[in-house]
């Protein structure tokens, strides 16, 4: 075999290898233990300001197998770290989607987390 075709076979090799797990090595666990409320609308008695809204969102190529199972409470978490960044004193109306697709061969996924951060007066 010459060469090129060495280098070839090795570029497919480490090619199907980055493919197979791009999905654990991109991965940023949010590993967070927050203290903040999340609230509904009809949970709010005490009257607040909207500091801003909150959109954490996250893509990932290749399979997903970490993430599947606990997707809101990894959107719960995202959003909560990023209130407490804020200073707020609540996150109110959560919500967590996921919407997978194609591109050619590696199957993506992006997960999106919105809400409100609140400071109560």
């Amino acid at each position: 075999m010459s060469n090129s075709n060495n280098s070839f076979i090795l570029f497919i090799i480490l090619l199907i290898s980055a493919i197979c797990l791009n999905g654990c090595s991109i991965m940023d666990r949010v590993v967070h233990n927050s203290t903040l409320p999340v609230l509904a609308q009809d949970e709010l008695i005490r009257p607040y300001i909207k500091l801003g809204r909150i959109q954490v969102t996250r893509e990932v190529f290749g399979s997903d197998y970490s993430l599947t199972p606990d997707i809101k409470a990894w959107g719960l978490a995202a959003l909560q770290q990023e209130a407490e960044k804020m200073g707020a004193d609540a996150v109110m109306l959560p919500e967590v989607t996921g919407r997978s697709s194609s591109n050619g061969i590696v199957p993506t996924t992006e997960y999106r987390a919105t809400a409100f951060a609140i400071k109560f007066k």
